[in-house]
């Protein structure tokens, strides 16, 4: 199984030059774990820089997935290895939720970089 952090989505969806990385994922349907705090970093950034409708497009694509919602069992994990691994609350949820299915993380955010269960690539610019 795979989860596919923040950053990895809108790299993806921007053509960025990790974004044929991220394609494998991402295009894996039946093996994309999507938690729902991805959801609403990725909604509230295409909202901000392109509008509603095309938020909703990107959405629609990452709800192919199976979208794990943020429940109080996944919320005090999240809290244990935001305090073990010093993660950001996001970040900490996402981790969470990996570590309860078994998925890998692909990411371009570098606090996963140290972590077990991570395929880490570091940002690089579009090649456009």
């Amino acid at each position: 199984m795979n989860i596919v952090d923040s950053s990895a989505w809108l790299s993806y969806f921007a053509g960025d030059g990790n974004a044929g990385v991220f394609s494998s994922p991402i295009e894996n349907i039946d093996n994309l774990i999507v938690p729902s705090i991805t959801i609403t970093e990725v909604f509230k950034c295409i909202l901000r820089q392109r509008g509603e409708d095309m938020a909703l497009v990107v959405i629609a694509h990452m709800k192919q997935g199976k979208v794990i919602p943020l429940d109080s069992t996944l919320a005090i994990d999240a809290a244990k290895y935001g305090g073990d691994y010093k993660l950001p609350l996001a970040d900490s949820i996402i981790y969470a939720t990996a570590q309860k299915y078994s998925a890998l993380i692909w990411t371009q955010d570098i606090d996963f970089e140290p972590l077990e269960g991570v395929k880490y690539y570091s940002k690089k610019k579009s090649s456009l």
